[in-house]
Order: structure tokens, then C-alpha cells, then sequence
């Protein structure tokens, strides 16, 4: 079997510091090259992997500022439908544009859906639901609109991240600085519950930052430490006492927090989107409505098994199971 694995170009993959469709076109990419399966990861130049890499652009556009997204996308998904034949099935992780170009070449693709920026991009899908296989990261994140294979969660590499049964006393925000993903109320979680706050992320709303963020930083209690790679992020996640991810919409999936259980750290979330699917309440962390009941929940943290966190994470979320599953759907595509 021939797979072509198709990463956005915004960011390397797999990404130094932020990129979370990289970061799961590498995890598929390397998780099927482990299994001895002959594919191609096409992406940046300097992309990293143990297949075979293919890429047109020499960095992410998010890294050279200097190219326009637009060109830069097009050359890119051109170069694997120009050779879509080479391959027995093609794996887009790069949303819906290389889904248009479904017609006009035989190879199966299999696209999977990391959310919808909006309800305004359904269209292309519904228009090429007919000859694509659409997989969703979550039951929650489907539309009602689409027909689709399978769900199959992301999956991680369980290597980078530590299991830690004695944390520190902090509790880590980890994600971009949005409103969507509450960096705000993380702030004020921390702030009623008299603890010690570490903010990591990458900032996608200065003006949020300025206002809702910025006034509250002092290295003291509320911290912020910027962008975190990979080693530094399994620092701040296994010595977390927890994980807040106070979300204000329907997060598809959610990377960080399956990240921070494979840590052993527990998450008290919103109970919003996936969240429900990727946290056992009471066992992996807690499912609250708002700031007042994030707060509380803090007090049983310590009841909490870290160890069970860690074991629940690689049973759902391993990069093992993930290719296990997408094999399946692949399999279930080309009839073998």
C-alpha cells in the first residue's frame, strides 16, 4: 500500500512550537512508516520524517512572511494531485481546497475534517461527499449535512511526554491566546482559587492579549513564558498540578488535553465540543460549566490517579490506535 500523506504548509511538520494539523499529518505520517507502510509525506522542504518527504515551498508561510499563503497552498497541493497516481490512496489533513480536485483524479482520498473554521466551507464538502471519505476527530464535531467512514481521534506520540505522580503546585494554560480557547478565564480560575498560573501559547489575538491578558501578568502569580516547543512542553505539562482549558466554542478535539493526561495531568474543561469524549469526569479530570465550578472542582485534583490519566491516554489516543484505525478505514476503501 501507497499512501501519500498531505500536511498544510503554514507551519513545518511536524511543527517547532505551534502547528496542530502538522503536528497530526505527522503523527499519521510516522505512525504509518513504523508500520512498515510505504508513504510519503508531502509538506514543507524542511519537514522532518521517516518516510519519504516531497514539498515545493522551503518553509511554512507562517515561518516566511515573505511568500503569499494563496500561491504557496496551490503550488503545494498541486505537486501531489499532478502525482495522485503514484499512489493507492492520498490522506488530506489540509482541509477542504485539495478536496476540489476529487474528480479530476482516480486515487481515493480520505480527508479528515479538523473542524470547520465555518459553517460557510460545509458547501465544498457537501458538493464532493460523493467521491471523498470523510473521517471527523470526534463524534461531537460532525456535520449533519456529510456522510462520513469513520471517527478516528488524534493520536500522539506517547514517547514525548512523562508520566509525573508527584506535580508541582501551578496550574498550566496551554493552547493559543484567543477567546475562543479561554485564556481569560483560565486566568480567573486561577486568580478565585489563590494558585499559581503558567500560560503557554502562541498569541493569534494581540488586541485579546492586550486587554484580556496582558493587565494580569507578573511573574509572580499569572505567568506567561510564550510559545513552548516540544521538550518544554513536556515539562510544563507533567509538573502541572492541572490542565484549565476553559473553552468558549465547540472545540473539535483538542490536542493539549489528551497531551496533559498522557502526562498523568488531570484537565478541568468546559464541557464543550469533544471535550466530554476525550475526559473521563471524576477519573481524567472534570467537565464544569463555569468559572465558580472550575474553582471548585480544584479541591479533589488530589484525589485524582495520574497514573490512571496516563493509561486512558494511550488506550484512546495513542498514535498506535489512531493508525490502527485509519488502516482500517484504508483497507475498508480499497477492498483488502
Amino acid at each position: 500500500m501507497k499512501v501519500a500523506v498531505l500536511s498544510p504548509v503554514a507551519w513545518r511538520t511536524p511543527p517547532r512550537h505551534y502547528g496542530p494539523w502538522e503536528q497530526v499529518a505527522s503523527n499519521i505520517a510516522e505512525g504509518l512508516a513504523e508500520r512498515g507502510i510505504d508513504v510519503t509525506l508531502f509538506a514543507t522542504k524542511d519537514s522532518e520524517t521517516n518516510g519519504k518527504l516531497d514539498g515545493v515551498i522551503a518553509q511554512g508561510y507562517e515561518e516566511d512572511k515573505s511568500v503569499e499563503p494563496k500561491v504557496v497552498e496551490c503550488l503545494h497541493i498541486a505537486n501531489l494531485m499532478e502525482k495522485a497516481s503514484k499512489f493507492d490512496i492520498i490522506h488530506n489533513n489540509f482541509d477542504f481546497l485539495p478536496i476540489s480536485y476529487s474528480r479530476l483524479i482516480k486515487t481515493p482520498m480520505v480527508t479528515t475534517i479538523h473542524g470547520f473554521s465555518s459553517p460557510k466551507i460545509i458547501p465544498v464538502y457537501k458538493k464532493y461527499n460523493d467521491v471523498n471519505y470523510y473521517v471527523s476527530i470526534s463524534n461531537s464535531d460532525r456535520s449533519k449535512e456529510l456522510s462520513y467512514i469513520a471517527t478516528v481521534y488524534n493520536g500522539i506520540d506517547k514517547k514525548l511526554f512523562t508520566l509525573n505522580e508527584k506535580p508541582d503546585s501551578y496550574l498550566l494554560y496551554f493552547g493559543r491566546i484567543h477567546h475562543d480557547k479561554g485564556t481569560y478565564e483560565a486566568i480567573q480560575i486561577a486568580k478565585k482559587a489563590k494558585m499559581k498560573l503558567i500560560i503557554s501559547g502562541i498569541v493569534q489575538d494581540q488586541k485579546y492579549f492586550n486587554e484580556k491578558v496582558a493587565p494580569f501578568l507578573n511573574n509572580d502569580d499569572i505567568v506567561y513564558v510564550g510559545s513552548s516547543g516540544p521538550e518544554q512542553r513536556d515539562e510544563l505539562l507533567k509538573n502541572a498540578l492541572a490542565l484549565l482549558h476553559p473553552i468558549n466554542f465547540n472545540e473539535p478535539f483538542g490536542l493539549s488535553v489528551a497531551e496533559s493526561m498522557f502526562c498523568g495531568t488531570p484537565v478541568v474543561a468546559f464541557k464543550k465540543g469533544s471535550m466530554s469524549e476525550l475526559i473521563l469526569n471524576g477519573k481524567t479530570g472534570f467537565l464544569v460549566n463555569t468559572i465558580e465550578e472550575a474553582v471548585d472542582s480544584l479541591n479533589n485534583i488530589p484525589k485524582i490517579n495520574r497514573e490512571y490519566c496516563r493509561q486512558w491516554a494511550e488506550e484512546k489516543f495513542s498514535r498506535e490506535k489512531m493508525i490502527e484505525d485509519y488502516i482500517k478505514v484504508y483497507e475498508k476503501i480499497l477492498g483488502v
